[in-house]
């Protein structure tokens, strides 16, 4: 009788082969077929599905009929290296192989190390600690949480910024500014405020005559993605961090869409012109923090900060466990590897100038920082525009009526964003002047 010294790992990862006993779901039919399909088992939260997609390589994915499509949105500015690259999918297997979920009962070594490479990519005074989660949702409710602890009874109010969107769950849902998105939820959880977008005066306002001692946090976007890539308005971080410092309130950040080399540096309030030099409580990242297997966090900066929230206090079944630590640290090792910040600033910078430089008529703006960019349109055709990019083989975003937003992988060469730049090109300039 024989012993199996193989290490559990080794022995799974020597298994890993398909089982043809397994029942696998194939990907035969159409888009038309999987379209109905889809209206049929899932709910109606999202309306139908633009395309079915079965498969994706680099900046590239493909639909059920086989039609390729550059994907110039990345997931909503989640694929930072693309589709299936290999050692961000070689790391999820290792690790899945190894050592899948533990429960926060336990830690993990992948778990610690990730964590502490958050730390030191946000420059983090000593004493910050890292809350792990699934989504940027999360890690924005166990912001709201982290200013509920700064403020208690005696500081109520909570600020955020006409135009905000920090997520759908009730506390997040609270600081997002949209209307509709709000509405068929309320009573949501109070004190939240909203101020006029980059407002400096209603900034200091709201701070006034005392005032200032009953707000807890203020939380903001760097750049506002969904309103449509606004950023903020140089000095106003400087401002906001100013007023809060001065008034024992918390300044949260949420990064969850500019984070992660999004803009060109690891968090867009370290570019100087974005961040004016501060240094926040807190920061909220997610999105291409895992390079598109689920991953959020909440840093919180100082010993004092990272303290508010105690045991028992919050919580996460699937939050930091060792797969999504894994693809953390591969997305992050592979920006490091292959220089992708610098590609970022630069492929971002051309893409900007090239296609203000069509001088199309249609075209008023554009603007962004690194690959967060935004398209600004003379009229409200913004849906129609995307709609005949998809016809044409692209994918991005029709963020307002007015507004394209691309947030492509970052691996897109600069021939694969020229291709685009050809089709915006190519976009009548009376588009819906009849309407």
């Amino acid at each position: 009788m024989s012993t199996d010294v193989t290490p559990s790992g080794a022995r799974h990862r020597a298994s890993a082969a398909p089982d043809a006993s397994l029942p696998v779901q194939a990907v035969d039919g159409s888009v038309a077929q999987w379209t109905e399909r889809y209206t049929h088992a899932l709910m109606d939260t999202f309306g139908a599905p633009q395309r079915v997609l079965v498969r994706g390589e680099g900046p590239y994915v493909w639909d059920a009929d086989g039609r390729r499509y550059l994907d110039l949105l990345g997931g909503i500015a989640v694929n930072s290296l693309g589709h299936a690259h290999p050692t961000l999918t070689a790391a999820i297997s290792a690790q899945l192989g190894t050592l899948g979920h533990v429960s926060n009962f336990f830690a993990s070594p992948t778990q610690i190390a990730f964590a502490e490479r958050l730390l030191s990519l946000a420059q983090a005074p000593e004493g910050s600690r890292v809350f792990l989660t699934n989504s940027g949702t999360e890690a924005n409710e166990a912001a709201f949480k982290l200013a509920r602890r700064n403020g208690g009874p005696d500081r109520p109010r909570v600020l955020a910024l006409e135009g905000a969107f920090h997520g759908r769950s009730m506390g997040a849902l609270a600081l997002t500014h949209k209307a509709a998105y709000r509405e068929p939820f309320e009573p949501l959880p109070g004190g939240v405020e909203f101020l006029p977008f980059g407002d400096a005066a209603a900034l200091e306002a709201a701070f006034a005559d005392g005032a200032g001692t009953q707000v807890a946090a203020l939380v903001v976007e760097p750049i506002q993605g969904e309103a449509g890539v606004r950023p903020l308005p140089p000095g106003y971080l400087a401002l906001a961090r100013r007023l809060t410092a001065e008034h024992g309130a918390l300044l949260i950040l949420d990064e969850v869409q500019t984070g992660m080399g999004r803009t060109g540096s690891w968090l867009a309030y370290q570019q100087p012109e974005i961040g004016g030099g501060i240094v926040p409580d807190a920061v909220t990242l997610a999105k291409g923090l895992g390079g598109g297997f689920p991953v959020g966090a909440l840093v919180a900066y100082g010993e004092r900060t990272a303290t508010l929230l105690g045991r028992g206090q919050h919580g996460t079944t699937f939050g930091g466990n060792p797969v999504a630590a894994a693809a953390g640290l591969a997305t992050i090792a592979v920006i490091e590897r292959d220089g992708l910040l610098d590609h970022v600033r630069t492929l971002g910078a051309t893409l900007r100038a090239r296609i203000s430089g069509l001088g199309h008529p249609l075209v008023t703006d554009v603007r962004g920082a690194g690959l967060l960019i935004a398209i600004e349109l003379a009229r409200p055709v913004a849906p129609q525009v995307a709609a005949a990019a998809l016809e044409a083989g692209f994918v991005v975003n029709p963020c307002t009526p007015t507004t394209i937003r691309l947030a492509p992988p970052f691996v897109l060469t600069e021939e694969q964003a020229g291709t685009f730049v050809d089709f915006l090109a190519a976009v009548p300039a009376d588009l819906g002047a009849d309407a």
